[in-house]
């Protein structure tokens, strides 16, 4: 679980970051899971983006994916959500204590 202190953090080295994935009319699959998994062991920290014609909450969305990527919400902002997991191998971002 990520402190307010870590969530600033995170929020600010996502700020330039440009959104990698996008959720549309499909919603989450599995396949978006499986590629999620693998950028976020590369980045750690990820922006995605919830198109206009997505049926799903962006919550619900922003939920199911954490959820099935093992990764944290760091924030939701607009139709942009900002997932963040520690990487085991590539490991680039210390977060503050």
């Amino acid at each position: 679980m990520l402190s307010g202190k870590q969530k600033r953090f995170l929020r600010a080295k996502a700020h330039h970051l440009k959104a990698i994935f996008q959720v549309g009319k499909s919603g989450v699959t599995n396949n978006m899971i499986e590629q999620l998994k693998d950028v976020l062991e590369k980045r750690e920290l990820i922006k995605i983006s919830i198109l206009q014609n997505c049926l799903e909450d962006k919550e619900v969305v922003a939920e199911q994916i954490a959820t099935d990527a093992d990764a944290e919400i760091v924030q939701i902002i607009g139709n942009n959500i900002i997932l963040y997991k520690e990487s085991e191998e590539n490991k680039m971002i210390v977060l503050p204590e």
